[in-house]
């Protein structure tokens, strides 16, 4: 990484200063000996000509001279010192400091700090993505001598206001700092306090790139914030970079203060969550224990009697489990009435749960993949229902294509039907169509189809478009039930809570939106990242939601609260897909660095970084146990991961010839690349500085087809983790799920 400090701007426009930060008491807010203030405008024009002329620039002096129409005599810094005492300049003040100050001194506005920080801020907002954490980083060290030098000019009201107004910017990774902060009252506070004189008697180290350092001071001097250049210039030491800056880690001295912790992403991560399961409802608790006894406790005993005692045993366990990590009903969120499909829902539960397949290392699963032919590219997304037995696409096309997966028809309702009339089954099947086919278009959206979703008992769907809306389809009646409006752009993902009745939606907006299905508005606005909210999911008992977005972060939100309660940051590329294990404790999330960052959802640290893929990750899912994890990707396959590995994991038949193939490739090949335990790459890969030029080009197309017409990435650093790949031939995989039996299942478009 190659850079230079940058520790001061022209010093024609910014100085830095030994003296008070703000140029002393006379400077924002100080109200009397306004006259003097007011005079200053001809003094400043006198220094200005006094500096031009001793640096020889004789044209300059001379157009100032005809513009200003200079009298009296010059005036100099000796001048100066005699009005305005040591005290507030320092003794060894320069013309630029002098002409700086005045220029503070004559706005005499209390809320100029509020006022520039406000617009400093408004500004980052509406920057590139490309920019914009940078630029964020830069407002923490200037937002906290913005307050400091408030409380320094005795300004503590507004001091607190902009604490108060501002401060929810950095409570991420400076929630300590701005803890500590917000406990000073006074300037005296301030000069004892230990974590205020670090600040004011260190410079704090930032990484930005040159692009962004020069929009930062074309920004500052092209509206004039005088305030924020000399915070920048006096108190900032930037280092610019060519590359990406990415979230500074502590173990980086030239980020933050040395010997300071600069991301305290680890306290804002300590808050207390709540990850158990949902609790069951009594109702539906008691109606399934009734069903099954009347099953078991018939007097002709057959299979479905003896499947039901087998299912009493099963849902004694899973009953006793769940009354063990059950949410208590205070944290639990409020559902509406039961109905009996819950009930069936249970059932068909403990039925799939005895059947369930075991997995590990040595018994992985199968995978059945669904591909999607002469869609033409058009196909952006797509999911199954959970019982198999439907699939739905969202396509550019702004319709939703779905497909009846046992071959069934998809009969609509008669277009002449009166639903006054419908009272009960037989009503409802006399007014359907009376043909249908296996595969149906729903009809509503007015822009592209970005996000599809079935609810849990096969009756309802969700898409989400480009046209800001959402729309809540009855797979019944095959019609559009609902439009949900309030995204002010595009929306990208959506998704059912795991019981139904809540959804929620991820968009461009940079906002994620909790609704129910009952209500047309938003019950919730997720508003915290910086860029757009590209996926969203449940947690599995819907009192959190987890978001992915372009900003390379990951975030779980309380639903109740409508707050940010998990921050996950490693990520290098913007996040697509993330998935939660079945009980709740880990979170996988992936996308466009074609890394699986497994995260555990308690501490919020890292656990694993997968690597392996070759392109964009687009969708992944826990098995039942969360034990192993499945992945759908861009470069046309479907891998497995093991994620609870034992001991024992590295003497697996598939890890040991793969190890077995590492080494015979290292053996014959110098410069291949050598994994460590951690799956991380110890070598260098090709295209790497570490590689000549001839391997270079040799190895510089990242994908090319094989006889076979499979693609053939360049190499890339497979974890230890991994333990099987299925590829795909020419078929992008879109969507992977895992049944409750633990089957796997994949949807992808076939390209040529």
């Amino acid at each position: 990484m190659s850079g230079r400090n940058t520790d001061a701007f022209d010093d024609a426009s910014v100085a830095g200063s030994s003296g008070a930060a703000n140029g002393g008491p006379g400077g924002i807010g100080n109200s009397g000996n306004g006259s003097r203030r007011q005079a200053s405008q001809k003094q400043v024009e006198k220094i200005v000509l006094q500096y031009l002329k001793t640096k020889g620039y004789r044209n300059a002096e001379k157009a100032l001279r005809e513009d200003a129409i200079m009298d009296g005599a010059e005036t100099t810094i000796g001048d100066l010192a005699s009005v305005f005492p040591a005290s507030e300049m320092g003794s060894d003040a320069n013309v630029p400091e002098w002409v700086l100050f005045y220029s503070e001194a004559e706005q005499g506005n209390p809320d100029a700090y509020s006022q520039s920080y406000r617009e400093l801020r408004r500004w980052t907002d509406s920057s590139l993505d490309v920019y914009r954490h940078e630029l964020y980083a830069v407002s923490f060290p200037i937002f906290v001598h913005a307050y400091l030098d408030l409380h320094m000019r005795g300004l503590h009201e507004k001091a607190a206001e902009f604490m108060e107004q501002y401060s929810r910017d950095h409570v991420v990774h400076h929630g300590k700092d701005i803890e500590t902060l917000t406990t000073l009252k006074t300037k005296a506070h301030v000069e004892e306090n230990a974590l205020a004189k670090l600040y004011r008697e260190n410079k704090y180290g930032i990484r930005m790139t040159r692009v962004g350092f020069e929009l930062l001071l074309s920004f500052l001097q092209d509206h004039h914030f005088t305030l924020l250049m000399r915070t920048v210039n006096q108190y900032l030491n930037i280092r610019t970079i060519d590359g990406a800056v990415q979230i500074a880690s502590e173990s980086e001295a030239d980020v933050g203060i040395t010997g300071h912790t600069q991301n305290q992403l680890d306290h804002f991560n300590s808050q207390d969550i709540a990850l158990g399961s949902a609790p069951l409802d009594p109702f539906v608790r008691d109606e399934v224990e009734r069903t099954l006894q009347s099953e078991a406790g018939r007097h002709i005993k057959d299979s479905t009697t003896e499947e039901a005692s087998a299912l009493l045993d099963t849902f004694a366990r899973a009953k006793q489990d769940s009354t063990t990590n059950a949410l208590s009903a205070r944290d639990a969120i409020p559902m509406p009435p039961p109905r009996g499909v819950e009930i069936e829902q249970q059932i068909a539960n403990l039925k799939a749960l005895r059947k369930r397949v075991a997995l590990s290392p040595a018994a992985l699963p199968s995978v059945c993949m669904y591909t999607l032919h002469n869609t033409d590219n058009t196909m952006n997304c797509a999911t199954v229902s959970e019982d198999l037995s439907l699939m739905a696409g969202g396509f550019s096309e702004s319709y939703v294509k779905i497909w009846s997966l046992k071959r069934e028809p998809l009969r609509g309702f008669q277009s002449n039907f009166v639903p006054n009339s419908v009272n009960s089954e037989e009503d409802m099947e006399a007014v359907r169509e009376k043909t249908g086919e296996d595969s149906r278009k729903l009809i509503g959206h007015s822009g592209p189809v970005f996000g599809v979703d079935i609810s849990f008992d096969s009756k309802y769907l969700l898409s989400c478009s480009e046209d800001k809306t959402a729309r809540l389809w009855s797979l019944d009646t095959m019609t559009n039930v609902v439009c949900y409006r309030g995204h002010n752009y595009p929306i990208w993902d959506v998704s059912f809570a795991p019981q139904g009745f809540y959804f929620a939606t991820a968009s461009h907006d940079r906002t994620a939106r909790l609704w129910s299905c009952d209500h047309i508005y938003a019950l919730r606005i997720l508003a915290g990242h910086l860029s757009d909210v590209n996926c969203v999911r449940f947690h599995p008992n819907a009192k959190y939601v987890v978001t992915g977005s372009c900003d390379k972060t990951v975030r779980l939100w309380d639903v109740q609260r409508g707050s940010c309660v998990r921050v996950f940051t490693g990520h290098t590329g913007s996040v697509d897909t993330v998935a939660i294990s079945p009980d709740g404790r880990i979170m996988a999330s992936a996308g466009e660095d074609q890394t699986v960052n497994v995260w555990d959802l308690g501490s919020g640290r890292r656990m694993e970084s997968l690597t392996g893929h070759t392109g964009s990750v687009y969708s992944l899912a826990f098995s039942q146990e969360g034990t192993l994890l499945l992945s759908g990707s861009a470069d046309e396959t479907v891998r497995a991961w093991d994620i609870k590995r034992t001991s024992t994991a590295s003497d697996h038949p598939i890890i040991a010839q793969r190890q077995s193939e590492q080494e015979q490739s290292k053996a014959t090949d110098p410069d291949a690349m050598d994994v460590d335990s951690d799956g991380k790459s110890a070598g260098n890969i090709a295209g790497s500085p570490g590689k000549d030029k001839a391997d270079t080009a040799t190895n510089g197309d990242s994908k090319k087809r094989d006889a076979a017409g499979i693609w053939k990435s360049k190499r890339v650093a497979e974890s230890d983790a991994l333990l099987k790949t299925w590829r795909t031939k020419s078929t992008p995989v879109y969507s992977v799920t895992m049944t409750k039996r633990n089957l796997g299942i994949a949807i992808g478009a076939f390209t040529l």
